[in-house]
């Protein structure tokens, strides 16, 4: 008899590269001030993504910081700017586009690290605190405004960049609205609603806008709620859930795997496909500041900004 429920698959995760300790220095900062209620803190990495080269790229909020490691080799300063950088995405043409939580929709040069604002505002009025962002096939660019927002303040909102330059509010009132990305069809759009352990499935129509946005996935748990998110080739969707690990859901929305890190406690935050086959997954342990892989049966959706 055919059964939905079938028992999770366990995977753990390893420690690929450690952040050098030349680059730790615990500390406070305006952002963990806030985000972290004062602790003193020394990083918190965030926003993994490959270049056409090989090379992973990722960013380290309070500090201001975007990191490479070139294939086969170990962790390097890109750059270092009064910015918080988040979520991170690589346009087809090279250029890296950062959600900046201080300065909105930034790009950085990968090669002389000059960081650009591109978005510091909608239509005169100030981002809440930008976070993830996702490429579309077209080179629209859909990403999140998250800020403070929660259940009590559910008024952070999703847009989209389209790649002639005009900005639509693709939702708002969203309790906290965090990783963002397409189905395959890029007919549905998913977003990690963090304060409300949600991943919602906001269907896209023929003329942009949304209908009939949903819950798809409930979560409960963790230290918090449902944070970067991606699509693998079958459709499934990984969600790091904090303080939990990384879940698999398939196209059907029902949990197949879960990558966790053995009795260490990790905060693992974004997530990026890579090696290969495209079956590694590479994982920002934020806190510990260091990048972890595991090995997945699937592999993941082939980034349009790179295809």
């Amino acid at each position: 008899m055919f059964n939905p429920f079938k028992p999770v698959e366990m995977i753990e995760a390893q420690v690929f590269q450690p952040l050098p300790e030349k680059f730790r220095q615990r500390r406070r900062s305006a952002w963990s001030d806030p985000n972290r209620q004062g602790a003193e803190v020394e990083c918190f990495l965030e926003g993994p993504s490959f270049d056409r080269q090989g090379n992973l790229y990722f960013t380290d909020i309070p500090f201001g910081r975007i990191f490479r490691i070139p294939p086969g080799g170990d962790i390097e300063l890109v750059t270092e700017y009064d910015g918080w950088p988040n979520g991170l995405k690589i346009h087809k043409d090279g250029r890296i586009f950062v959600a900046c939580y201080k300065k909105g929709l930034v790009t950085v040069d990968p090669n002389t690290g000059h960081v650009e604002t591109i978005l510091e505002t909608m239509y005169s009025e100030g981002f809440k605190g930008l976070n993830d962002l996702h490429f579309a096939s077209n080179g629209d660019l859909y990403f999140t405004d998250q800020g403070q927002t929660g259940v009590l303040d559910p008024t952070g909102r999703v847009f989209r960049y389209e790649a002639n330059g005009k900005l639509d509010r693709v939702a708002v009132n969203v309790p906290s609205p965090n990783g963002i990305t397409l189905n395959l069809a890029e007919n549905q759009l998913y977003v990690a609603v963090t304060r409300s352990q949600q991943i919602w499935r906001l269907p896209i129509m023929e003329d942009g806008s949304t209908s009939k946005t949903g819950v798809a996935i409930q979560l409960s748990g963790g230290h918090a709620g449902p944070d970067g998110i991606e699509l693998d080739a079958e459709g499934g969707l990984l969600v790091c859930h904090l303080g939990v690990g990384i879940w698999r859901f398939d196209d059907n929305g029902l949990p197949t795997h879960l990558i966790h890190a053995g009795d260490a406690h990790r905060l693992m935050t974004n997530i990026a496909f890579g090696g290969p086959d495209n079956k590694t997954l590479f994982i920002t342990d934020s806190l510990s500041g260091n990048i972890m892989t595991a090995e997945l049966p699937i592999a993941g959706k082939v980034m349009y900004g790179l295809s």
